[in-house]
């Protein structure tokens, strides 16, 4: 269930669930691990993945395909709003490639919490690249799913 590397950042003060919380995630996220994406680190609020581009991931330009920008953006997005309270998904989302990335690179994608009200969020994404240059800029809205209410319905007479 480990995912290599995964740390808290620096001046984190949550407590070991938060941790604990994306490493489960972490484990049924087929579609990340079949990317090779890491979770390099996880806080309430905030989440780090790395990705190296592989030939695969490659457009017709030779470059990598947007895509698998998003993705790895997205991913840190899921992991730094699932790390606190409530199962959250995404309401939308929106974002700017900036510069691109070619395959062997290794991109890191750095999720933070802009604003957290009662069942949404606004997180904020950069990607960047091993020479640390901007790639890409995501920023994600949130919503916390509600558990189902339980009804009972009288019997009819």
């Amino acid at each position: 269930m480990d995912s290599p590397g995964l740390h808290r950042p620096e001046g984190d003060r949550s407590d070991d669930s938060s941790t604990e919380s994306a490493l489960r995630l972490f484990s049924t996220d087929k579609a990340s691990q079949a990317l090779g994406m890491q979770l390099v680190s996880a806080a309430a609020g905030a989440a780090e993945m790395r990705m190296t581009i592989r030939a695969d991931m490659a457009n017709g330009h030779g470059t990598c395909h947007g895509g698998f920008i998003f993705m790895l953006a997205d991913s840190a997005f899921a992991f730094a709003c699932n790390c606190q309270g409530p199962p959250t998904v995404a309401a939308g989302a929106t974002i700017d490639f900036l510069r691109p990335a070619k395959v062997g690179d290794v991109l890191t994608a750095t999720a933070r919490e802009a604003w957290r009200g009662k069942q949404s969020g606004v997180y904020d994404i950069v990607v960047v690249g091993q020479d640390q240059r901007i790639i890409a800029l995501f920023r994600g809205r949130s919503h916390q799913l509600v558990p189902a209410r339980v009804t009972t319905q009288a019997s009819p007479s």
